[in-house]
């Protein structure tokens, strides 16, 4: 016999006997009430798995039992069975968070259905979830060792982020790691990609992808033009899989119209990535442009202080004359002044708003330690982010936005990843701190560990001397130095850190939304 007992109300129920010896003979245990005052009665003398429950009955009706039912038990699920299509009946029983709701007269394979969806629902996706995988996994490792451009990597990279997302709620730890190793993988054969074809998408008529530089001129300026008003949502240290996580709350308000994943360039660092998002230049020419805006690695002051007077410039540059406005979210109280003065702007015709989330998060001194802490894995990692947002004034902001008739596009100036193995590097007093790249002279690294770039003009990056290169971390690695190697790196493996070549940091996502 089933361990699954069903509760089944209805003032009829002599008449729903062949439905009964039904569910019996599929080992169901079913017990029966004839009234709401009696179902109450059993549901305190039993613990049901279930229960169908006739809407339409003398004395308590079957809404005012759900109620009853519902305070009793909260997390019992209850299947709402009526003759009645009205739909304020439908909208009161959903509102009462009803499992089910079916139309009489029902058949027994609906009951049978309604029951699987609701009781076995996890056991079975999780089924076909794994099955569906396994199928995958080998077109995955085939796509794998034939993958050789930028748009091939980028679907790769969604199609290894949604089968984590569906791998990683069912209860099958096993595919994980599968996919796990598969991600591994991929990293490595993307940074060998990255190695050879970066480099090449600077030269004259390249082939090159939307990267940081380009996104602002090649897909921003061109949702402009319908001279809608734009809300364009910088977030920083942004993973395309940290999207996804949000993306449902986003869509209650707002209709997706376009994703598209771009290129951070490197470093994937928010001082050289960010800037370059608002100039619309890269690093090199940043700093030979506007030497009085970009600071090096080794200047002294913050990095990312002049990005309202980097977008100015470039929309000058562009020929735009908008009316336009620029505000950085660092903290929980400028988020908030925002949403509270957000109706201010609503005749603007580009918004930009850039928000901080890691510092807000973790309030940013002690950032690695509460992201440690909170989050150790990616799965934990984008819960952090779903409940961070829901909560937010971002979400605010996003949600006036949509009543204002804002067109809303998000994006990010990099991603991050969780950093677990170490390598060693050795360099002068002048080198840059960050564990995901480093900038100096007579770096001693491991040339296995590293995309190095000798010559960084080849990759219009600043040449702080004559003889400073830059080195970027491959995969999952860190930069640690010998000395107090082992505390070193005791504290910072298990981190999220950026600034190197990997999937989720280069790899990431541009959204337009209309509101709905």
């Amino acid at each position: 016999m089933s361990d699954i007992k069903v509760l089944w109300v209805d003032d009829e129920i002599d008449l729903l006997k062949p439905h009964i010896i039904f569910l019996e003979n599929k080992n169901y245990k079913v017990t029966t009430a004839q009234s709401g005052t009696e179902a109450l009665e059993e549901i305190k003398e039993e613990n049901f798995d279930i229960v169908f429950l006739d809407e339409n009955m003398p004395g308590l009706t079957g809404l005012e039992t759900l109620a009853e039912l519902k305070e009793f038990d909260a997390t019992l699920p209850v299947v709402m069975i009526t003759k009645s299509e009205e739909e304020y009946i439908m909208e009161e029983a959903i509102g009462s968070k009803i499992a089910d709701y079916l139309i009489k007269p029902v058949n027994p394979n609906q009951i049978l259905l309604s029951l699987k969806k609701n009781l076995d629902h996890s056991r079975l996706v999780s089924e076909k979830t794994t099955s569906n995988y396994q199928q995958e996994f080998r077109k995955i490792a085939m796509d794998l060792s034939t993958v050789n451009s930028y748009e091939e990597w980028a679907e790769m990279y969604q199609k290894l982020v949604y089968w984590e997302l569906e791998l990683e709620s069912i209860e099958d730890s096993g595919m994980f790691e599968i996919l796990e190793s598969q991600k591994t993988e991929a990293n490595t054969q993307f940074c060998k990609f990255i190695d050879k074809n970066y480099p090449q998408w600077f030269e004259d008529k390249a082939d090159a992808p939307t990267m940081s530089h380009t996104l602002f001129r090649d897909k921003v300026v061109p949702q402009l033009k319908d001279k809608k008003p734009t809300l364009l949502v910088v977030v920083d240290n942004l993973r395309y899989d940290q999207w996804k996580a949000f993306e449902p709350f986003v869509n209650n308000i707002y209709k997706k119209t376009v994703e598209e994943m771009y290129y951070g360039i490197l470093p994937t660092a928010t001082q050289y990535a960010r800037n370059a998002i608002f100039s619309g230049l890269m690093p090199a020419d940043m700093e030979k442009r506007h030497p009085d805006l970009w600071l090096n690695d080794t200047d002294e002051g913050g990095k990312n202080m002049k990005e309202k007077e980097f977008l100015e410039a470039q929309l000058k540059r562009l020929g735009l004359e908008l009316n336009w406005s620029y505000h950085k979210i660092s903290s929980l109280k400028q988020g908030k002044r925002l949403s509270e003065n957000f109706k201010s702007h609503k005749d603007e015709d580009l918004t930009v708003v850039v928000y901080n989330f890691v510092d807000i998060l973790s309030h940013s001194k002690t950032e690695m330690e509460v992201i440690k802490e909170l989050a150790s894995t990616d799965k934990s990692y984008r819960s952090l982010t779903q409940s961070w947002f829901k909560n937010s004034p971002l979400m605010e902001i996003i949600q006036q936005a949509a009543q204002l008739g804002f067109k809303l596009i998000i994006t990010t100036d990099h991603g991050t990843i969780n950093v677990k193995n170490p390598s060693k590097v050795i360099g002068d007093k002048n080198t840059s701190l960050n564990l995901r790249y480093k900038t100096g002279r007579s770096l001693t690294y491991e040339d296995k560990d590293v995309l190095a770039a000798t010559d960084p003009k080849n990759i219009k990056l600043p040449t702080i001397n004559m003889s400073s290169s830059f080195i970027f971390a491959k995969g999952d690695l860190f930069f640690a130095y010998p000395n107090n190697y082992n505390h070193y790196v005791s504290y910072y493996r298990n981190t999220y850190q950026h600034g190197g070549v990997s999937l989720e940091e280069m790899i990431i996502p541009f959204t337009v939304l209309e509101p709905k």
